[in-house]
């Protein structure tokens, strides 16, 4: 034992001051930034990284004392990260996040894309032509305590009310509606993504049920001559909160068929690379569902007139339209 201390304290000896300098070279830059070092001080931490990782493997082949073996780990550690690991800001991140990684994984699935946004309009087109056809089937898409007077029987002015008038007691019935439909999306729009894996079959029952609500709620306004006021007010946050939850389905069908057809690669790696875009696609959405809750709760209040409500949809899907699908020429800095 006393001659293992002996080399113990050897090795330290000769070693220390050229850990000490790696430490004292790493907490500068953790304290503050890799750009207050020299060009020298910073052509010499890898030079010190290399001297530190010998000097770890030696410890560990002649078993020195664990105390040391640990520090000098802690300290390769750290200067890997600095070596090799990327060292790009928070706000770097984010900026490269909105200019090109999530436009890129929204490309990236335009055929998922397709597909969930083909379902949902399916789905109101059947939901519209079956309660045209026995204004019961409105029941089946739309909850009777969910309605509250928006139904069938409802008269052409009290809906027209429900569009245009302010509310009286600082929530209207069409607020409630509102609200429960964003909170509905928002709702789509996780399990959507969640149970992608199941071979996709959640997903565009999901994408399915989505549409068949929206196609009942439309039938309804068109059915007493309100079908392009109903539009201009669902519109303004619709194309946002729908377009959200169409990715979160593009972003589900895409784990779902890698499942069902992960090709030449193994189903966990094929599941895991479409997870890595699918889940780029749906910290996206909740910033497009955050969007719709501003204009929801905004917009809707106050812009009352049918012209402006077309114009901020339009311009919704402009916006976004070309964020997503316009060619960029390169990846961001």
């Amino acid at each position: 034992m006393a001659e293992l201390a002996l080399k113990s304290h050897r090795f330290r000896t000769e070693r220390e001051a050229d850990w000490r300098r790696l430490e004292t070279l790493l907490d500068r830059i953790e304290r503050g930034s890799a750009r207050r070092l020299t060009t020298a001080e910073l052509l010499e931490i890898p030079v010190l990284y290399r001297q530190a990782l010998s000097s770890l493997s030696v410890a560990r082949s002649i078993s020195l004392d664990q105390g040391l073996t640990d520090y000098l780990e802690g300290l390769c550690t750290r200067a890997y990260f600095f070596v090799y690991g990327t060292r790009t800001g928070l706000w770097q991140r984010i900026r490269r996040f909105f200019a090109a990684d999530w436009p890129g994984a929204v490309r990236s699935l335009w055929r998922e894309t397709a597909a969930s946004v083909a379902i949902t309009a399916l789905a109101a087109v059947a939901a519209y032509a079956l309660s045209a056809s026995d204004a019961d089937w409105f029941y089946a898409f739309v909850p009777r305590d969910l309605a509250g007077g928006r139904d069938p029987t409802a008269t052409a002015a009290f809906l027209r009310a429900t569009l245009y008038d302010a509310p009286k007691d600082g929530q209207s019935g069409l607020s409630l509606l509102a609200s429960f439909l964003f909170t509905h999306n928002a709702q789509i729009a996780i399990f959507a993504f969640a149970l992608g894996f199941a071979l996709c079959l959640p997903t565009a029952g999901l994408m399915a049920a989505n549409g068949l609500m929206l196609g009942a709620f439309l039938w309804l306004f068109f059915s007493h001559g309100l079908g392009v006021e109903a539009t201009g007010w669902l519109m303004i946050h619709g194309v946002t909160e729908l377009f959200a939850v169409a990715l979160a389905g593009a972003a589900g069908f895409a784990i779902g068929w890698s499942v069902a057809f992960p090709g030449r690669r193994s189903r966990v790696d094929a599941a895991a690379a479409a997870g890595r875009r699918a889940a780029t696609v749906m910290m996206g959405v909740v910033v497009m569902l955050f969007v719709a809750g501003l204009l929801e709760g905004f917009g809707r209040q106050l812009i009352r007139a049918d012209a402006a409500r077309y114009a901020v949809a339009l311009t919704s899907a402009v916006v976004w339209g070309c964020y997503f699908y316009l060619p960029r020429r390169g990846p961001a800095p």
